[in-house]
């Protein structure tokens, strides 16, 4: 008892539960940081906070719940006047998000798509005049940072994300100024552990959101904008877009196979199955390739527990036994 009470006691020094929102530059050099600043509720390190780091459902957590996610709220400020003595730059004529731009970017990210929409509507968008008034700030912007898990032994391990931005200044005295600012945001795992059953409403949940959300549904390939293969694998269509639907694939049509065979609850006739397990019986390629797409096999434990679902029919909704 005494050895968890000082880990728990050493886990709160490293990771503060509380945090206030302050302006800071952002990075890059002081002369230029008031460009444009951000307005957060950094909390670490303790003695200079520059980052935000939080545990799943303390009070940091803007959600306030343990969920497997942490909730964070970044304001962007232009022209700020936090700190005069060093920094009196002012003039914005653009501000850029990093992988804010659904053009195929794998790291592109609707939360830095929203994120620029609100620097070009309040600051300054790509055809509008210059933004000169002091401390013209966005709507706070929300994000959402999930922990990495539940893995094998319902382990989780702390999720990241970084916003960078760019942002150059009118021209004054012949010369353009550029700042680059960025911010890191970080979520802990809740010290209770990371329960599959608190974490995600039943398997398919599971699935969509461990599987489905972070290596199908992305920029260029099964998201809203490509829907490669006339598939759609985001959270509201995903289900109906596989469950005993003929896929698109002509050869695997031929077989009789299904994206997702719920009917016949089997795996060896889903085309699902075979996709991410890159067993495509077919010599001449005309069955594609492994998936995910371009990155490496999907571990073995999500494997597992797509397997079991299907042999359990599929369901929407519930648990399936041996997936959590």
């Amino acid at each position: 008892m005494a050895c968890a009470l000082r880990v728990a006691g050493f886990l709160a020094m490293l990771v503060p539960a509380v945090a206030q929102a302050i302006v800071i530059g952002g990075g890059g050099s002081s002369k230029t940081d008031c460009l444009v600043a951000l307005d957060a509720a950094v909390n670490y390190p303790q003695d200079n906070p520059k980052r935000y780091r939080c545990t799943d459902g303390d009070p940091c957590d803007a959600d306030g719940t343990v969920n497997g996610v942490c909730t964070f709220d970044l304001t962007v400020c232009a022209n700020s006047t936090y700190n005069p003595l060093i920094c009196t730059l002012s003039g914005v004529d653009s501000i850029t998000v990093d992988h804010a731009v659904d053009n195929g970017d794998r790291k592109f990210d609707p939360e830095f798509q929203a994120l620029q929409n609100r620097i070009n509507s309040a600051i300054v968008g790509p055809n509008d005049p210059p933004a000169l008034d002091p401390d013209t700030c966005t709507l706070p912007s929300e994000f959402i940072i999930p922990v990495i898990g539940p893995l094998a032994g319902n382990v989780c391990k702390r999720g990241k994300k970084e916003v960078k931005l760019t942002s150059y200044s009118t021209f004054q005295l012949g010369v353009q100024r550029k700042d680059r600012d960025k911010l890191k945001m970080e979520c802990e795992p809740a010290l209770a552990g990371c329960d599959p059953m608190v974490l995600y409403a039943g398997t398919f949940d599971r699935i969509q959101k461990q599987v489905f959300d972070k290596t199908c549904a992305v920029s260029g390939c099964h998201d809203s904008q490509s829907q490669q293969s006339e598939l759609l694998l985001e959270g509201d269509a995903a289900y109906t877009n596989l469950v005993d639907v003929t896929p698109h694939n002509p050869v695997a049509a031929a077989l009789g196979w299904k994206r997702v065979n719920a009917t016949a609850a089997d795996p060896a006739t889903s085309y699902l199955f075979h996709k991410l397990t890159g067993d495509l019986p077919d010599d001449n390629g005309n069955l594609g390739v492994r998936m995910p797409f371009g990155q490496g096999a999907l571990d073995d434990l999500f494997v597992d527990i797509i397997r079991l679902w299907i042999e359990a029919g599929a369901p929407q909704t519930g648990w399936v036994a041996g997936t959590f």
